[in-house]
């Protein structure tokens, strides 16, 4: 049975894209050239990947449709690569030679298919001393700097979930990447090789920090700077209620408003003196400390004092800003955020819920004329000797 189908289209509507199933940021950049309108087939592996949800769950799976090989069987590096002759892009997440091995890497895919898109994400890259060691985000971002950079000084650094490995400096590196490369495809007929590492496009992120260190104008330790905590009108704080607010008064216009709905004017002096910025961080943390984080939150509304409350993942959606523009959507009983960023000629929208592993084979075997997938079309898999 397959997932319902509800209308719906996007820039990228016609493209074609494999997935070698994976977890993390292989799948979260298929999910997002499925937002985008790509036919993506996720190839599953029976039993699934590790560190799986349940398939039902698993939103990083909207949007696509889902065929089962066994890349070990004898017919299965066949079969992917009947799909790659067919797909504009094909995306794999394995460590560097396991493709290779498995008979679907870039020479056999490109034997088949010479503008195939060959987008591989990894979190050390294809080569280099450590492109054969496993990891994951944290060991990735750690060498790189930005984790150090994140955090209170007299702390550990913060763990900013996975987001900033696998989601930032990953998954949003192999979409640029494979698009760039589409475009080059299209007008030369030429494919190539994608190599994106999450070390690269985490140290990427950092350009105008890397910058600022170069013109002394960041210091490089943890909470000393601008940005990363260390200035006061630049931050967090608790609520009477244990709650948070958070601060990004920069400008000295928004730094002044700050003051006055918080009510210590006095320290306007303050903003550009470093020697009062413990003194100013003490008054700001004991103000916010006197209301509720909904309390302030009525404070703030309306101006311009670039102050906000720090919600909870289940709370974001009833935002009204976020509400109103449809930030998040429900599908299938599922609250999620919808697709971004947002066309104006060619508008995305969840289309399908989760694909579940191998529930489209037959379909996919008709839209892209691959009859050796439907597994009653073809002679009984053989174990390939180990």
């Amino acid at each position: 049975m397959t997932t319902a189908r509800t209308p719906g289209h996007g820039p990228l509507t016609g493209v074609r894209v494999v997935e070698l199933a994976g977890i993390g940021p292989g799948p979260f950049a298929a999910m997002l050239l499925a937002d985008l309108g790509a036919d993506v087939v996720r190839v599953d592996r029976p039993g699934g990947p590790g560190l799986a949800i349940d398939p039902a769950y698993d939103v990083t799976n909207r949007n696509k449709r889902s065929v089962v090989v066994d890349l070990k069987s004898a017919d299965g590096s066949a079969r992917v690569l009947d799909l790659a002759a067919r797909a504009d892009i094909l995306v794999e997440g394995y460590r560097p030679g396991v493709a290779e091995r498995l008979g679907v890497g870039p020479e056999p895919c490109h034997a088949r298919n010479p503008a195939l898109v060959y987008g591989r994400m990894t979190g050390w890259g294809q080569d280099g001393p450590l492109a054969d060691r496993a990891g994951h985000d944290i060991t990735y971002i750690a060498p790189t700097g930005t984790l150090g950079m994140i955090g209170r000084p007299d702390q550990p650094p913060a763990v900013p979930a996975n987001l900033l490995g696998d989601y930032a400096g990953g998954s949003l590196y192999l979409v640029v990447g494979v698009l760039a490369a589409l475009h080059h495809a299209r007008a030369t007929g030429t494919g190539q090789v994608v190599d994106a590492a999450v070390v690269d496009g985490v140290s990427h992120l950092a350009t105008m920090i890397h910058g600022m260190l170069a013109a002394g104008g960041w210091q490089d330790r943890r909470g000393a700077n601008l940005l990363d905590g260390g200035c006061p009108y630049y931050g967090t704080y608790e609520t009477a209620d244990g709650r948070h607010m958070a601060v990004g008064a920069l400008e000295p216009q928004f730094y002044e408003e700050f003051l006055a709905r918080l009510g210590i004017e006095d320290q306007a002096a303050a903003r550009k003196d470093v020697t009062r910025w413990s003194e100013l961080r003490e008054q700001v943390a004991a103000r916010f400390k006197t209301r509720t984080r909904d309390e302030w939150t009525a404070v703030f509304d309306g101006t311009d004092a670039c102050v906000a409350p720090v919600l909870s993942l289940r709370e974001a959606p009833h935002h009204p800003h976020l509400a109103a523009r449809g930030t998040f959507t429900d599908h299938g009983g599922i609250t999620q955020p919808a697709p971004a960023p947002r066309f104006s000629a060619t508008p995305t929208s969840v289309r399908t819920g989760p694909a579940r592993p191998g529930a489209d084979t037959a379909d996919v075997a008709r839209d892209w004329d691959v009859p050796g997938l439907v597994p009653s079309s073809r002679t009984p898999q053989r174990k390939a000797s180990s």
